[in-house]
């Protein structure tokens, strides 16, 4: 599924590049502990966290991740904004739980 199709099914807030909706997610991964993420989410996948900040791109670009989903409504800093845009990472910001989005996410099929 791609990103543009997610955004179609759910509606979720997105800042995105026109690149980045075309990116193929092809699972999902959740955590917060960037050392942790690094290790063990593999490229193409769509990562949930609450981290915000800067580093979060430079994890997503290293991984080569599909996707960013911010959960719990959290409160994405400009400067991160700014990145994904330049980097060609998609990010929705979601208002639900991580376990709530993980089931959506199930239900979509990824």
């Amino acid at each position: 599924m791609k990103v543009k199709e997610v955004l179609a099914e759910t509606n979720w807030p997105i800042t995105a590049s026109e690149e980045s909706l075309e990116k193929e997610i092809s699972g999902v991964f959740c955590g917060d502990l960037l050392s942790w993420v690094m290790g063990n989410c593999e490229p193409g996948q769509a990562w949930i966290t609450v981290q915000t900040h800067l580093n979060i791109v430079a994890v997503a670009a290293l991984k080569e991740i599909s996707c960013l989903i911010i959960v719990q409504g959290a409160e994405v800093p400009q400067a991160t904004l700014d990145k994904v845009l330049e980097e060609n990472i998609a990010l929705f910001q979601v208002p639900k739980s991580a376990y709530d989005v993980c089931c959506e996410c199930f239900k979509l099929g990824i």
